[in-house]
């Protein structure tokens, strides 16, 4: 069977097993008193099933991703113009694979070339360009944020970048005479936003065995520090406060956004309600309506499920098809182990926006320190990798952040 085959397969087993929650649910809707023990086991036992059904699917979800673009092109054409800038970067790059299996380069002088200049920060080994790029697509991978945000170029020489920021719109258009003197507008403002990449570490520790064995350590090393790097980073990309680190959706900020985006009307204290996700996604203006996406935790879409409407049908569309997601009030739902999922009074709850307005910036300047020696009683190489990267919300109008009641 085929990774699809096996997604398909996945996604109408959950589709079965929802199915029979749903008739549990409607048996007891309104009488949940009576549910017997028997009864409250086997739903709890179903919604067990469907949660790990559902991170099944995700999982399949991810390699397939990858699958297909590890498969994608090839090799382009020598052109002999770049022969001498290929030969400069194939050594380096063999410099960096020796570096990576013993913490060493086999020509001195080569390797203290690729060192960093600064002294604190002897040891390090500056990543080479193509390795960062296909680091940072790796998390693009793993990250449906990095997917769906606009990731901007990477900075290979400033510190930061600043953007101009609208913070007030012109009010001065009024109706008047043919010889009329329009009125000067004062109101029109403009501030910025500055994106400055925060060094972020990863570290990981590898069996010298499989080091020695593995004919390209670097893919290794990049599929673990990827994992590593995108957890730390999606978790800041939902919640992060912009203190050393990105400026998280759910962190209400008037760099981001800010509380006049919550929406709590309709929703009670501890649930969310069909009425108050109309109301999130009516609060959103018409220009951004277009591209829309929620972005719940995995709690938060178990809820939603058994949503229905005034007319009892569930409001919940689930995907049956490879690659598509599932849909609420016809936007595709996003699910994030990082979102909020604590469902007490005025919580973040949820998040409707367009993820385009949500930018991301990183630096190439990645460093790699290999210890070669600090696990070697357990037989292991430690890794320690560090990058810079940057992000935060640029048009809050774009957003409705989904909010319990008081």
């Amino acid at each position: 069977m085929t990774l699809a085959e096996r997604i398909i397969q996945a996604k109408q087993e959950r589709a079965n097993i929802n199915t029979q929650i749903r008739e549990i649910v409607n048996q007891y809707e309104g009488k949940e008193d009576t549910m017997d023990q028997i009864k409250k086991d086997e739903l709890t036992k179903l919604e067990n099933a469907f949660d790990s059904k559902n991170g099944m699917i995700l999982a399949l979800e991810k390699q397939l991703q990858r699958d297909r673009i590890t498969g994608e092109g090839g090799e382009q054409l020598d052109d002999p113009r770049n022969k001498g800038q290929k030969d400069v970067k194939a050594e380096q790059t063999k410099l960096f694979m020796n570096y990576l299996k013993s913490g060493s380069g086999s020509d001195f002088a080569a390797y203290n070339a690729l060192q960093q200049d600064n002294p604190t920060q002897a040891g390090y080994l500056v990543a080479p360009q193509k390795f960062v790029m296909e680091l940072i697509q790796e998390i693009d991978n793993l990250l449906f944020m990095r997917q769906k945000a606009k990731v901007l170029p990477a900075l290979q020489g400033a510190q930061s970048l600043g953007y101009p920021k609208k913070t007030a719109r012109m009010n001065s258009a009024a109706w008047g005479t043919e010889l009329g003197t329009p009125t000067a507008d004062t109101t029109l403002a403009f501030g910025k936003k500055e994106f400055k990449p925060n060094p972020a570490t990863a570290e990981i520790l590898i069996s010298k065995t499989l080091i020695r064995n593995a004919p390209e350590v670097d893919g290794i090393v990049k599929a673990e520090m990827a994992y590593d790097f995108a957890e730390l980073m999606e978790n800041a990309y939902m919640t992060g406060d912009g203190n050393g680190k990105p400026l998280g959706l759910f962190f209400a900020s008037a760099d981001g956004i800010s509380t006049n985006r919550d929406v709590s009307t309709d929703n009670t204290s501890t649930a969310i309600t069909f009425d108050g996700l109309k109301n999130a996604k009516y609060s959103i203006k018409q220009q951004y309506q277009n591209g829309l996406e929620w972005v719940f935790h995995r709690d938060a879409i178990k809820m939603l499920s058994k949503i229905k409407d005034k007319e009892d049908q569930y409001v919940w569309q689930e995907s049956v098809v490879v690659g598509e997601p599932d849909r609420l009030l016809n936007c595709p739902v996003n699910m994030s182990e990082y979102a909020p999922n604590t469902f007490t009074a005025e919580k973040y709850v949820g998040i409707l926006g367009n993820l385009k307005n949500y930018w991301i910036v990183d630096s190439l300047s990645m460093e790699i320190q290999v210890l070669t020696e600090l696990y070697a009683r357990t037989n292991q190489v430690d890794y320690v990798g560090r990058l810079e990267t940057d992000g935060m919300p640029v048009m809050e109008e774009a957003f409705a952040r989904v909010k319990l009641a008081k």
